[in-house]
């Protein structure tokens, strides 16, 4: 319990506070005033005035915020301050306050991803463990133990290379290269044709020989460039994967039973935790996505509603009204609950066993 509830702290205070660390950063970068910029929410603990601004740290250490002058619309500001006023600004510099948010935290996935690279991340040897009867593999006299060393004259280092390989070589001849015994000889293969159900649950046709993998595996490493190309890669990835499931789910093909919150958030923090530091790295740049995902999303409240606002501003070349812009706040307030009453049933049902 004391291992989950730390890792809960860290998880989504530092993520919360990697998200506002980019708004105030580009605030100062662009002359916006920044009146208050908090480690934490709730009350005062500690805190310093340096200039402007406001350091402190709160109770609650789960992120943070940053004030801004003139942020809220309407806001009365001192003409000493008008100038630094964020609602005074271009529209360019405003849309830049606030997409250095998302931005922050894509980054973040970034160099998460690029230091497990460079530590080291587990990826499977593509050796042999069970084959079944009656596949391609058992017929082709492969066996338990051996080691995938090419497919078709390319080398082949992971497992996951060597399954892409097979799945995409239905009804076609696939020359492996073998290794059994410290002896090395080829073994054709050709992958049957199988309909099988990808994440989302569509179907999908992909070749299969009957192999599964041994289990052991390696650990590999990248110098600095190539870990922060494959951490740019990954990170892409999940951002797309994670875009694709939103649409799914809104579609109907994914049940929205699958949105997790805060409590599953947490239990997965804490499993992570305990499998060590790098899981819980690789954990927390996948959740850094997800809220780059959710929060550019045109949602009132979010950052994306702000974003919309303001290049509908840029395009109209005026003020979008201060009345809607307070309806459609509202209702968004009103949206965040009913997703938030979502996720948590949802987390409450994971854990009491009903899903």
């Amino acid at each position: 319990m004391i291992t989950t509830i730390i890792a809960t702290i860290i998880v989504l205070g530092v993520l919360i506070f990697v998200h506002e660390l980019g708004h105030f950063l580009m605030a100062k970068k662009l002359k916006v005033g920044v009146i208050t910029f908090s480690l934490g929410f709730g009350p005062k603990l500690l805190g310093k005035k340096i200039g402007e601004t406001q350091y402190q740290l709160s109770l609650v250490p789960l992120g943070g915020y940053v004030k801004m002058v003139g942020e809220e619309p309407g806001e009365n500001v001192p003409p000493e301050l008008a100038a630094k006023s964020f609602s005074a600004q271009p529209v360019v510099k405003r849309l830049g306050i606030v997409f250095a948010g998302p931005f922050f935290n894509f980054l973040f996935a970034v160099v998460a991803f690029a230091i497990a690279f460079m530590v080291g991340m587990p990826a499977l040897l593509p050796e042999v463990g069970e084959v079944k009867p009656d596949y391609p593999a058992f017929k082709a006299g492969i066996l338990k133990g051996d080691r995938i060393l090419e497919a078709n004259g390319s080398p082949v280092k992971r497992w996951e290379d060597m399954a892409q390989i097979i799945h995409e070589s239905s009804d076609r001849p696939l020359l492996l290269k073998v290794e059994r015994d410290k002896k090395i000889f080829p073994i054709s293969v050709t992958p049957q044709v199988s309909t099988q159900k990808n994440i989302f649950g569509d179907e999908i046709q992909v070749g299969l020989i009957g192999i599964s993998p041994s289990g052991s595996f390696f650990t590999e490493r990248f110098d600095p460039f190539t870990a922060t190309y494959k951490a740019l890669i990954q990170s892409w990835r999940i951002t797309e994967l994670t875009v694709v499931s939103i649409i799914k789910i809104i579609e109907g093909k994914i049940s929205a039973k699958t949105i997790g919150g805060p409590l599953l958030i947490a239990q997965l923090a804490g499993q992570m935790a305990k499998a060590g530091t790098l899981s819980l790295i690789i954990f927390m740049a996948v959740i850094s996505i997800n809220l780059v995902i959710l929060n550019v999303l045109p949602i009132p409240v979010l950052d994306g509603w702000h974003l919309l606002i303001f290049l509908i501003e840029g395009i109209i070349g005026k003020p979008v009204s201060l009345k809607l812009r307070e309806r459609a706040q509202q209702i968004g307030i009103f949206l965040i609950i009913l997703i938030m009453l979502l996720v948590f049933y949802n987390d409450l049902s994971r854990i009491v066993g009903t899903q």
